[in-house]
């Protein structure tokens, strides 16, 4: 049954005008003014580890920003239980999509295009899962913190029809 609902959440977000409802009803930031969102485009999403994984995200899209193209690629992870490896498998999913936009040589001046993770969550109860995967890891000794990975994915929790971060 969950893979029904996750085949469903596939076939909504795969309308550029759906994705842009879902960005500008729930994820905050000046940026989605900015957005052209007549631009947003499906990316191809399956990538391949160094070791030969395959993982295959559920979404990518890009999108125009201002007057040049600043590509904005959006994670979006359909849940429908609260996973307290969530922020862990966001920071895999996205070394996989930084290693295929590198390979590829889509680079916005020699750097890697910004990315908006959003963990689309449809369980019961709420989300209880950290959004910041440095949570996952135990308390690092005196001077070791700033060596704990980073990075915050957006949660939209459709139970109680609102956001988190962080």
């Amino acid at each position: 049954m969950a893979h029904e609902h996750d085949t469903g959440y596939k076939q909504l977000f795969s309308h550029p005008e759906m994705v842009r409802d879902l960005i500008t009803g729930y994820v905050p930031g000046d940026w989605v003014k900015e957005a052209d969102f007549s631009t947003l485009e499906r990316i191809n999403a399956s990538y391949v580890s160094d070791r030969g994984a395959h993982r295959h995200d559920d979404m990518v899209w890009r999108v125009r920003m201002g007057d040049t193209w600043l590509w904005i690629y959006l994670l979006l992870e359909f849940q429908s239980r609260s996973d307290p490896w969530m922020s862990v498998r966001m920071l895999v999913y996205l070394g996989l999509l930084a290693q295929d936009l590198i390979d590829r040589g889509e680079l916005v001046g020699g750097r890697i295009p910004p990315v908006v993770p959003i963990a689309l969550y449809n369980g019961e109860p709420s989300w209880h899962a950290p959004t910041e995967v440095s949570e996952c890891f135990m308390h690092a000794p005196g001077g070791l913190q700033a060596y704990l990975p980073r990075l915050l994915y957006h949660l939209i929790d459709e139970a109680i029809r609102s956001t988190r971060q962080g």
